[in-house]
């Protein structure tokens, strides 16, 4: 480009903005030019976006903004990554290969549109359907911008170390502010900062449930739930790892064993006790000693905080009105099936006001209740077609340094599938979908890229020096 449209260039951006300053609030205008230059940032390397959406969802992941709709800050960043990634797809920089379960997932938010219109025309309730149906398939998606902007080890364990870095800024906030006064109540003027929606239903849920640990994440059952995605990861990084690395993931990996215990959530505990389980089983060092050190940590804290010893003695009770709500919900649940054979899309979520019927705190039935018997079916051909190309080959697992992501990332994916028996959160609660289906990707990556994995290398007909004749992904230099 010559001097000339340059300075042409330089003059109408110098008009633009110098507008902008006369019209708007200068705090108003920084954020703007803020705004620009990250959006332009992402657009020329898409994997700042996503390494924005990693450490943004997992510190503070209900954050919002306002960009024409309420949205939160992580989907927005997520949203830019995608933006950057169309343009470099479009200018080809990047190229798309689709395996097996990434065909399947694009099957079920296909079939989506059938409940969503269903739901548009049937359901009277107030609630931006169509807004909700983009957002929850934009949660979906991250599944495929794994292999488009992470698909060597070095990338992938930049990630991962600003997914664990968020998850340690939330839990030191958590932790600490909890630790003052034992209320999850102070919580509440942190996540009015951020611009959290709906501060009533804060308010609500941490004033019933104030002995239990506030987060971010708001509902104690919600903080488990996430903590249980990342916490085997952590333990099994913590081992394989040296230096702040290890740093990094044992101070995760404690301090969610801590956080998981606080938050009483039946699911994240039952779920992390499976997960132990299963690391012994399969041999990986030090298991062992975790879940003498769990149950040794569990007595410990119930011993100096009473609330929690009254929390873990009654939460397994048939008679705990949690457990009754569920078991009222299970008997309800063949009504709710009858009335909605093609679910209720996505204008509100279960139950439909007005409609006498109860929600469902079930993974796999709530697919039922949104998007009908025939989504739930495809949400499990999507995670049979990942297992089957993920699964360990062998009982004996040894953690290295090149299998550790993967093996890490299959612990926390099962412990949180396991807590869809208790929560339905992983089905269309959204920014811990789109954790779920990252994790899901980069597990899948990982069992690819195995030595002893019988899918290792380039997926069928992609070009094995392509990465090489590309250069990096994502526009990184």
């Amino acid at each position: 480009m010559t001097t000339r449209p340059l300075a042409i260039l330089a003059l109408l951006c110098g008009l633009l903005f110098g507008g902008l300053l006369v019209f708007v609030p200068p705090a108003t205008f920084l954020l703007a030019l803020i705004a620009v230059v990250v959006g332009l940032l992402v657009l020329r390397t898409p994997f700042y976006g996503l390494a924005g959406f990693a450490l943004s969802a997992t510190f503070m992941p209900l954050a919002t903004v306002r960009l024409g709709i309420r949205i939160t800050v992580c989907e927005a960043l997520l949203a830019a990554a995608w933006a950057g990634t169309v343009w470099q797809l479009f200018t080809q920089q990047l190229q798309w290969h689709w395996g097996r379960t990434e065909k399947a997932l694009a099957l079920l938010m296909v079939f989506s549109v059938i409940p969503f219109l269903v739901g548009q025309v049937t359901i009277h309730a107030e609630g931006n359907g169509p807004v909700n149906w983009i957002r929850w398939l934009l949660n979906l998606s991250t599944l495929w911008l794994v292999p488009l902007l992470l698909p060597d080890l070095r990338r992938r364990e930049l990630l991962v170390n600003l997914l664990l870095l968020g998850n340690l800024a939330m839990l030191v906030v958590s932790l600490g502010m909890f630790a003052r006064h034992r209320n999850a109540l102070d919580m509440i003027p942190l996540l009015k900062h951020l611009h959290y929606a709906h501060p009533e239903a804060m308010q609500d849920i941490f004033g019933g449930m104030r002995n239990r640990l506030g987060t971010p994440w708001v509902h104690p059952n919600l903080s488990g739930g996430a903590l249980i995605l990342f916490a085997p990861l952590a333990m099994i990084l913590a081992l394989v790892r040296r230096g702040w690395g290890r740093v990094l993931a044992l101070a995760v990996a404690v301090l969610a064993a801590v956080a998981i215990v606080l938050t009483g959530s039946r699911g994240a505990l039952l779920s992390m006790a499976v997960v132990l389980l299963w690391m012994a089983w399969t041999g990986i060092p030090t298991s062992r000693r975790l879940i003498v050190g769990g149950l040794a940590l569990s007595v410990a804290m119930a011993l100096f905080y009473p609330p929690l010893q009254k929390r873990l003695s009654t939460m397994f009770d048939a008679s705990n009105a949690s457990t009754e709500v569920r078991m009222d919900e299970y008997r309800h649940f063949p009504q709710a099936m009858a009335r909605y054979p093609l679910g209720i899309g996505f204008k509100t979520d279960p139950p439909v006001p007005g409609s006498g019927l109860l929600g469902i705190s079930n993974l796999w039935l709530n697919y039922i209740y949104k998007i009908g018997l025939p989504g739930m079916l495809l949400f499990c051909v999507v995670l049979g077609r990942w297992w089957r190309e993920t699964r360990p080959q062998g009982r004996t697992q040894r953690p290295t340094p090149a299998n550790a992501i993967w093996l890490g990332s299959l612990a926390g994916l099962g412990g949180a599938l396991l807590t869809g028996v208790f929560d339905h959160y992983y089905s269309f609660t959204m920014v811990l979908v789109a954790l779920f289906w990252l994790m899901l990707g980069l597990n899948l990556q990982g069992a690819r890229q195995r030595p002893d994995s019988t899918t290792a290398g380039p997926p069928p007909g992609a070009d094995p020096d392509l990465t090489a004749r590309l250069g990096p992904p994502g526009g990184l230099p």
